[in-house]
């Protein structure tokens, strides 16, 4: 009641799309994913938006924008990277409640990969000891006798990381593995080829997100371009459908894209991309960068708050 309460105040004018950012739907909470949401949570978070939202995959959202027929409030849930449980978890909700739903799908990893990420998570989780010594390496040490220190260790690992360039981050990635021990990690974290084309068939979309997530601005124009058409043919392939939408890895104007990467995907002939700059899109907004945020908030009526705090928002500003 009180979350629908706080959307009278919903901004007035031009209708509004907003696009909200999920990876992971988790079955149940993991203290060192505290950003991934869990599958009890998503489902309040996918009803509230079924019920007063009109739900649309991005493509199909980006062309009602051009066309001046988008609903006053509109939304699309989002997934990024191409998690196994975006499938097994969180698609059985989105059909329960009718949702459609757009999955940004980086390809080198399907069929067993892993991101950097995650490999950074579960070595943490499985290290022993009151501390991981990685100063042999340049990367530290650190505590981990407490969940609490086990995520300040992640984040740490993760900074150093993310904005390596891809071959030296994965040699990175393999010193820190063989400097600290840890044995197997997970290898069904992230979709198969016939999960992947088991979610199109159920009529999500997907959408292009590069083969292994390199931020777009640390590439030459040419490894830029390979990294897009690379993944997108490698998701054609598979599910038989075009891909029309786009995600930034990472995902911040100028940062990690800009204006000539959303030339590039213009004269690829995608119809959308979408970064991780706060708030809403409206009829005149360029549908090259259309602003993503994530949903925070553990209870609903904050969710619905922050969502109305967000339509308040302008976009990113225009790309130079």
């Amino acid at each position: 009641m009180l979350a629908s309460l706080s959307l009278l105040g919903w901004p007035g004018g031009a209708p509004a799309l907003s696009i909200l950012i999920y990876h992971r739907v988790l079955p149940a909470p993991d203290p060192l994913r505290p950003g991934e949401i869990d599958a009890a949570l998503f489902e309040a978070q996918v009803r509230f938006l079924a019920r007063h939202f009109t739900l649309m995959t991005v493509s199909d959202a980006a062309k009602a924008l051009r066309e001046g027929r988008l609903p006053r409030r509109a939304a699309c849930i989002t997934f990024d990277d191409g998690y196994a449980d975006n499938l097994t978890v969180a698609h059985p909700l989105l059909s329960r409640l009718g949702a459609p739903a757009t999955l940004f799908v980086a390809t080198g990893y399907l069929n067993g990969g892993r991101m950097f990420s995650d490999t950074v998570i579960e070595f943490v989780r499985k290290a022993q000891g009151p501390t991981l010594n990685l100063s042999g390496i340049g990367m530290g040490t650190h505590a981990i006798s407490t969940a609490e220190e086990r995520l300040m260790a992640i984040t740490a690992l993760q900074v150093q990381l993310k904005y390596l360039a891809p071959q030296e981050r994965d040699a990175k990635v393999q010193q820190m593995l063989a400097a600290h021990p840890v044995g197997a990690l997970p290898d069904d974290l992230m979709l198969t080829d016939d999960q992947l084309r088991q979610w199109a068939a159920a009529g999500h979309e997907v959408g292009g997100h590069t083969v292994d997530h390199t931020v777009l601005t640390t590439l030459t124009p040419d490894a830029a371009r390979e990294q897009v058409q690379t993944g997108r043919a490698c998701l054609e392939r598979l599910t038989g459908v075009p891909v029309r939408s786009f995600a930034y890895p990472n995902g911040r104007p100028a940062r990690d894209y800009d204006a000539t990467h959303a030339a590039m995907l213009r004269e690829l002939g995608f119809e959308a991309a979408v970064s991780t700059a706060a708030g809403v899109a409206r009829p005149g907004a360029d549908p090259f960068q259309l602003p993503r945020y994530t949903p925070w908030g553990r209870s609903i009526t904050m969710f619905a708050a922050r969502m109305m705090r967000n339509a308040r928002m302008g976009g990113p500003a225009a790309l130079v």
